[in-house]
């Protein structure tokens, strides 16, 4: 005889509540999450006074909690909103600025659940609700799954454009630090907002160093190199520092583009420096290998006419298992390779793609993300090769 539902729900059971053991649950309070939960909810504050905040961009590993924050945080937001409204959406399933833009509307606009509504009627639509003074944050999770991402970044640009109110902003969520690589320049500016670090950086100028040393290009320049990185004011700001400190070694009086420009790499490799510190052992030997090959030249890639820079990630890894016999360390298997790949992918220490259909069978290709001299001389010191 089957069992009956009374049967099954009458039996003991060691659970209280399974559902909080889902990764999907939000609990009442996040800990260790109290910094970033204040640092995103003064970005977005703005929006609950009438004004349209900063765009955001979150990064970090899987399961380190970056969608649950962000869900935590829009909890408290709508809880007080009034005039303003925070969309969630995940761009695995939303992947394209249509599908996006649909699902934004259709609380607003009831016909959408019908099909044969073109862009331009999504636009307008949307262009309508914000002029009514509205408040929208977008939270894409993922992001870097939207298929037509500069396109979708084009069009909430435009549309705060002729907003006479209200606005759009955009809080991206990502697994990658590399996938703004895939950008248009346009779409970086846009959605670092070139012209809200300057006012950042103009303002902390104005306390930090003395008056008129920094040449107003030089600081245009400072936010528009900033953008083009990952839109981060530390990055600005630390660009600045050292671009201050190099001009007053030479005995100059004011901070120049030319000072940015030779600060530039300096701060790049301070901060790669900084990342490589902190990563485990078996990730800098890995790293190490990257940047070994592509100085000593790929012998795979030169046979299947690979772009320049990329290696075949099986080349990487014996040379990875040839370190570690050198070093007298056990290599990881594939598996935990792979994942280490994954982990120096997200700190934007290295880029990742696959192969195309010319190349014989099916593997990754990886890219240094800094110069491999840089990281080779980082790396040599710590690994003591």
């Amino acid at each position: 005889m089957a069992t009956s539902f009374e049967e099954v729900l009458a039996k003991a059971t060691i659970f209280r509540d399974v559902t909080v053991l889902s990764p999907h649950f939000v609990p009442k309070i996040l800990p260790f999450r109290d910094l970033q939960i204040n640092e995103i909810v003064s970005i977005l504050s703005p929006a609950l006074k009438g004004q349209k905040p900063r765009n955001l961009i979150l990064y970090g590993k899987t399961g380190t909690g970056k969608t649950c924050t962000i869900k935590k945080v829009m909890e408290e937001f709508q809880g007080i909103a009034k005039n303003q409204s925070m969309h969630y959406l995940n761009c695995r399933i939303y992947n394209s600025r249509y599908r996006i833009l649909q699902k934004i509307l259709r609380p607003y606009v009831p016909e959408l659940e019908k099909t044969g509504f073109g862009l331009p009627f999504l636009y307008e639509k949307l262009l309508e609700i914000l002029n009514k003074e509205h408040q929208m944050v977008i939270i894409l999770d993922e992001i870097d799954m939207i298929k037509d991402l500069d396109e979708l970044v084009y069009t909430l640009t435009r549309i705060n454009d002729e907003t006479t109110a209200g606005g759009a902003s955009i809080i991206g969520i990502s697994n990658k630090l590399s996938f703004k690589d895939a950008l248009d320049p346009r779409s970086k500016s846009s959605l670092y907002e070139t012209e809200q670090l300057q006012q950042i950086l103009f303002q902390r100028i104005e306390e930090g160093f003395e008056k008129d040393v920094i040449e107003k290009s030089a600081i245009n320049l400072t936010a528009a190199l900033t953008a083009q990185e990952s839109g981060d004011a530390r990055y600005a700001l630390k660009l600045l520092v050292k671009a201050g400190e190099m001009a007053e070694a030479k005995g100059k009086v004011k901070v120049t583009d030319e000072d940015v420009e030779a600060a530039r790499r300096k701060v790049e490799k301070d901060l790669a420096a900084e990342t490589i510190s902190s990563l485990p052992e078996n990730h800098q030997i890995v790293l190490f290998a990257i940047a070994k090959i592509t100085l000593s030249g790929s012998r795979y890639a030169r046979l299947d006419n690979i772009d320049e820079g990329f290696l075949f990630s099986g080349e990487i890894y014996e040379e990875y298992e040839m370190l570690c016999k050198k070093l007298r360390k056990k290599p990881r298997s594939a598996r935990w390779y792979k994942e280490y790949l994954n982990d120096l992918e997200m700190l934007g220490l290295i880029t990742t793609t696959p192969s195309s259909k010319g190349v014989r069978g099916h593997t990754t290709l990886i890219k240094i993300g800094h110069k491999a001299e840089d990281i080779e001389d980082l790396v040599k010191g710590k690994l003591g090769i």
